[in-house]
């Protein structure tokens, strides 16, 4: 990979989506950035509507062209995923980070992930583990289902569970590392709420391998403010987000063929919704 230091661009785009009023853990994400053992990055900050006053540290941030800002002319509210996929035009990256605005990144994440994605040109995606960044700053493991290495197409569909009691992914949606190429291909992310980086992620997981490590790269904040707390509080609209993601599979599925698929993938292996 390309070091930015050398004059040849960033090799990767750490892409945040942010709400206009939720600019306050921004300068813990970028602590995360600049602590990266990797330099040979840009940050793509996308806000929700009107981009707001800057924390000073992303000020100097921006103006050393470390950071690039966005934005736009209206209220606002249509969420990350409208938000992503504007700031996804900007990304210069050939991979492209997803790092939520309350989030952070673990040091090694970007050498981890994009190192493995050059081992692996097969795969489309990468993603480590992600540990819970609790209230009072202690960190929590959370323990992984797969196995490390390539994931076969419909590896993560089929533990994907949608039972609003049981509801679980088995890779963290908001700590993948893309390839822009495959982003593009796929449209970015789907406008679900709440749900738009699962749906990209089963979406390219059904007829894509991507890869696991079993390193901890992401750094989960996990607070009452948080879009996916809200989401999660009774699973609002989960039958309707969930169906449209499993047609959608399916109609991949049946394009791309079946050909190098996990025996009964796809096949009531997501339970709790019932799909005609």
């Amino acid at each position: 990979m390309r070091d930015q230091r050398a004059g040849t661009g960033p090799s990767i785009s750490v892409l945040t989506a942010c709400r206009s009023n939720r600019v306050g853990t921004l300068p813990a994400a970028l602590a995360s950035l600049t602590a990266q053992r990797r330099t040979d990055w840009e940050w793509v900050l996308q806000f929700d509507g009107p981009i707001p006053a800057l924390p000073e540290p992303l000020d100097r941030t921006r103006a050393a062209g470390r950071l690039t800002v966005g934005g736009a002319d209206r209220p606002g509210g249509y969420g990350p995923a409208e938000a992503r996929n504007r700031g996804l035009a900007r990304c210069r990256g050939a991979l492209v980070q997803n790092l939520d605005s309350d989030d952070e990144l673990e040091p090694d994440a970007l050498s981890a992930l994009a190192d493995t994605l050059l081992r692996h040109p097969e795969a489309a995606f990468a993603a480590g583990d992600a540990r819970d960044l609790l209230p009072d700053g202690s960190l929590r493991s959370v323990p992984s289902q797969l196995r490390p290495g390539l994931l076969a197409p419909g590896e993560v569909y089929r533990l994907w569970r949608t039972e609003p009691a049981t509801y679980s992914v088995p890779l963290h949606p908001a700590g993948v590392m893309w390839r822009r190429a495959v982003l593009l291909e796929f449209g970015g992310w789907p406008a679900l709420w709440g749900m738009d980086d699962t749906a990209l992620l089963m979406a390219v997981s059904a007829v894509r391998p991507g890869v696991y490590i079993a390193a901890d790269t992401l750094r989960y904040r996990l607070h009452d403010g948080q879009l996916s707390a809200l989401v999660g509080r009774g699973r609002s609209g989960l039958a309707d987000q969930v169906a449209l993601i499993r047609q959608r599979v399916a109609a991949l599925r049946e394009v791309a063929g079946t050909t190098g698929l996990p025996s009964g993938w796809g096949t009531g292996v997501v339970r709790g919704v019932d799909v005609a």
